[in-house]
Order: structure tokens, then C-alpha cells, then sequence
């Protein structure tokens, strides 16, 4: 197996080609000494729960996992809070305001992204939006619908995190 850091050959400080594994999870340049970690990446994720009580499930429009089905969400942007990254994310796939959301969890994954596996901590929020009725799917979105909880079925989901967290509402959700 490739440790986690083998796409990185030179070091990024002074470009030294001596730049060798430290541990599992970093390189260090034996020229300078500079030490670089790479750690998990920020993402979010929504499930958006409708006045019918569905959840809205978007389709990807992009690898990975293409034409799979997936939740409204991405990456947390440089200097951006995790709830900051929900409500943009939301709206730039959906058009759809966050009204309310609470946190449900988090799950670890790896996200591979230009032939590179990014590792990526996914936090779950469960939200309400303002305006149900102007959902339209964008960005990295090729379709989007609402679907009743019990009819989610996770193994159409293309992500890992993401089918998790679509088993641990349901499990939540259909007991009450």
C-alpha cells in the first residue's frame, strides 16, 4: 500500500527531493526540516427534511461516484466555518435557504479527487430551509427530489460517509 503523501516527491519549502516519509500520516525534508501533516479535510453535508417529512436527495453530476445519488454539501472552504460551508453549499447546489439546522454526526472518509485520495472528516447537520418550493439542482448537482425517509434506500448512495450516515437516520428517525 502507498503511504498517504506518496503524489508529494519534493519538499514545498525548498524543493529538496529529500523529502521521506516521518510517519503514517507526514513527510519531512531531511534538507530543512520542514514537517508536513496531512489531515483531514472539512465537508458537510444536509439532510433537509420538507413539511412532508421527505428528505431531499441530489444525484452527482461528477465523479466520484457519478449519477449516484448523494446529499446536498462539500467541502469547507479556507477561513469558513463548518456552518458557514452548510448554508453555501446548500445553496449553491439547491438554491434552498437554511431556516434551521442541528448537528447529527460525523464520519471520516476518503474522497478521491483528481487522483489523489483526499482523507475528509464529514459532519451530518439535519435542516429545515425557508423555501421548499425554489429548490433547483446546480453545481456539482445533475437532478435533486424529496424522498420519503423510508424509501432511502443507502446503497444508492456512491459515497461511504454518506451511505453511513443515510443508515444512522433512518435508524434514528423510523423508530419515533
Amino acid at each position: 500500500m502507498s503511504h498517504v503523501l506518496d503524489k508529494f516527491s519534493y519538499c514545498p519549502v525548498c524543493g529538496s527531493k529529500d523529502f521521506q516519509v516521518q510517519s503514517n500520516k507526514s513527510k519531512c525534508c531531511k534538507s530543512c526540516g520542514f514537517e508536513f501533516f496531512l489531515n483531514a479535510s472539512s465537508a458537510v453535508a444536509a439532510f433537509i427534511i420538507n413539511t412532508y417529512g421527505e428528505v431531499l436527495v441530489t444525484k452527482r453530476k461528477r465523479e466520484p461516484a457519478k449519477d449516484m445519488l448523494d446529499l446536498p454539501g462539500g467541502f469547507c472552504d479556507i477561513g469558513e466555518t463548518i456552518e458557514e460551508a452548510l448554508v453555501r453549499e446548500v445553496m449553491e447546489e439547491t438554491c434552498l435557504h437554511i431556516a434551521k439546522s442541528s448537528y447529527f454526526c460525523s464520519i471520516p472518509n476518503s474522497y478521491l479527487y483528481s487522483g489523489f485520495v483526499v482523507p475528509t472528516l464529514d459532519m451530518f447537520y439535519i435542516c429545515t430551509v425557508t423555501n421548499e418550493d425554489s429548490l433547483e439542482a446546480h453545481d456539482d448537482v445533475a437532478a435533486s427530489y424529496w424522498l420519503a425517509i423510508e424509501r432511502l434506500d443507502e446503497e444508492k448512495f456512491g459515497l461511504y460517509s454518506i451511505r453511513k450516515a443515510v443508515r444512522l437516520f433512518k435508524e434514528k428517525y423510523l423508530k419515533t
